[in-house]
């Protein structure tokens, strides 16, 4: 019997390369939206597809702009 074909899933794109992005900045907080869910959580890496560099530095923008009270907090009540 032969093996079923296994398709490999399609790679994401870099959304900070199409988008030509050189610096990651807690001010800039249209850009760090885009790596947050509705619920105020940082998405993971395999969604987003960024580079594990690159999501090192939004991680540590959310965190600095939730600081500085641009961005909200995980939203914990139902």
């Amino acid at each position: 019997m032969a093996k079923p074909v296994v398709r490999k899933p399609k790679k994401k794109s870099n959304p900070l390369a199409a988008a030509k992005v050189t610096d990651i900045n807690y001010k800039d907080t249209a850009l760090l939206r885009k790596f947050i869910s509705d619920r105020g959580k940082i998405r993971a890496r395999r969604v987003t597809g960024v580079t594990v560099q690159e999501q090192r530095l939004i991680a540590k923008a959310i965190k600095n702009a939730r600081e500085m009270a641009l961005l909200p907090y995980t939203t914990t009540g139902r």
